[in-house]
């Protein structure tokens, strides 16, 4: 294996722990999932320059096939190759399947990582580490990517600064995204799926008489606290969850990014009726409203039997290619399109990825296990070079080939496009150091 190349990290500023002892639990806001007394950082890191000013992640839950997907080996034997072909895409030299046309047509503007490595092959463990940089230990809950933005984000606006379509229960089970740090940066979970004819946001809109009575009057007595709070101990008062909670359910801005109905007939057929092409388009809302991070999460890639009817047919005797890669096919392209079309896509960075790869070699019940030796993912958008594959596997696609890339480089490059800095301190609720992310090295390819 190549060895990594090396950069200089900056170095950490460290920032106060801020917060209260004291409570206070607001009926009717557990189930956004927004919790009240939590630690409060002020963050104040040294961090490179953002080339993006939020990014969309989105999620294989279950582990894609990196050789049906984005590293084909069409000169390999065909227990190796599997069922499909691999095509030209728009960069010459550059092939993937034969079931990604629409993004083989849109690779000027994505670059493919052929080389992410991780030892951990069981779902719960591949998707902490892939999610937060960090292998999973049980001494410490460590926190997701996107929480971290959400965390350093000194945005607060109307629309949660973090959030999940249609949810974040990935590896088998509830992700605790928000780790260590405080309840409030977990992702705002969307709850309904945005495919379905009757989707709702789960609490935009709160119970009879919430708004108007009990929200703004228990609002109104955590102000009154909170004043008594700075005047006795110094400090800035401690209810950003309960004034985000407060703002999504009143504000109008709010509920017209959720309003999908808002898009046309056409917009919506060209991201996909199926389920991740509308999270896409509702993603793609968010941040056109100014959301740091949302993550689209897409299950069903865990395909140990019947590849070729979950990857391509979708079910028995579909007539249109209705499985997972067409469908995220049309989602992919149409977001990478849309985003470039209104001005966005230098701003936002798009990240597809789950939490291995598939083994090199179909198994009897014509499907592949779980192999995280070796998988691919691709990234879009927030100052990338497209156009570019970065490392590559060997002739089977078991292992690494050149340019090894660890799950904690990946979170690294995703920080540092960010404008975060990866050895920026951040602490826990009693105090202890941590990095955003502590062995990681942004990808020189990605980052410039």
């Amino acid at each position: 294996m190549n060895s990594q190349p090396t950069t200089k990290r900056q170095p950490a500023t460290y920032h106060n722990t801020l917060g209260r002892r004291d409570f206070l639990h607001v009926g009717g806001l557990t189930a956004l999932g927004i919790g009240l007394g939590s630690h409060i950082e002020r963050v104040n890191a040294a961090s490179p320059a953002a080339r993006a000013k939020s990014c969309i992640l989105i999620w294989l839950d279950g582990g894609p096939s990196h050789l049906e997907t984005l590293d084909p080996k069409p000169d390999a034997t065909k227990e190796v190759r599997g069922p499909f072909e691999a095509i030209s895409t728009s960069v010459p030299g550059i092939q993937i399947s034969e079931l990604m046309p629409r993004t083989a047509a849109a690779m000027q503007h994505t670059a493919i990582i052929r080389s992410m490595t991780s030892p951990l092959g069981e779902h719960n463990f591949g998707t902490h580490y892939l999610l937060t940089g960090y292998k999973p230990t049980p001494a410490l809950n460590y926190p997701a990517i996107g929480s971290v933005v959400s965390h350093l984000n000194r945005r607060h606006g109307e629309i949660p600064s973090h959030v999940a379509i249609p949810d974040l229960r990935v590896g088998g089970g509830k992700f605790a995204a928000a780790g260590y740090l405080p309840p409030s940066v977990a992702p705002f979970e969307v709850g309904g799926d945005p495919g379905s004819p009757n989707f709702q946001v789960r609490d935009l809109d709160p119970f009879p008489g919430i708004v108007d009575e009990r929200l703004t009057r228990r609002r109104s007595y955590l102000q009154r606290l909170n004043k008594v709070q700075e005047a006795a101990q110094n400090h800035p008062p401690n209810d950003v969850a309960f004034e985000q909670a407060y703002r999504l359910m009143t504000s109008p801005a709010a509920k017209r990014a959720f309003d999908l109905s808002a898009e046309s007939d056409d917009v919506r057929r060209r991201y996909g009726g199926k389920s991740i092409g509308q999270c896409c388009l509702l993603a793609r809302r968010l941040v056109e409203a100014g959301v740091p991070f949302v993550t689209v999460n897409n299950r069903g890639w865990d395909t140990h039997n019947d590849l070729v009817t979950r990857l391509k047919e979708g079910y028995t005797g579909a007539k249109v290619p209705v499985g997972l890669v067409p469908s995220l096919d049309m989602a992919y392209a149409a977001l990478i399109t849309d985003l470039h079309d209104r001005g966005l896509l230098d701003d936002t960075l798009v990240v597809v990825m789950g939490e291995f790869g598939r083994t090199p070699k179909l198994n009897t019940q014509a499907g592949r296990d779980h192999w995280p030796r070796v998988f691919s993912v691709m990234m879009a958008g927030g100052g990338v070079a497209g156009g570019q594959v970065i490392g590559s596997s060997d002739d089977m696609g078991e292992s690494p080939n050149s340019r090894p890339v660890t799950p904690a480089d990946l979170a690294a490059t995703i920080y540092r496009l960010l404008g975060i800095n990866p050895a920026t301190t951040l602490y826990t609720s009693d105090g202890r150091p941590v990095q955003a992310t502590a062995d990681g090295i942004a990808l020189n390819e990605l980052v410039g």
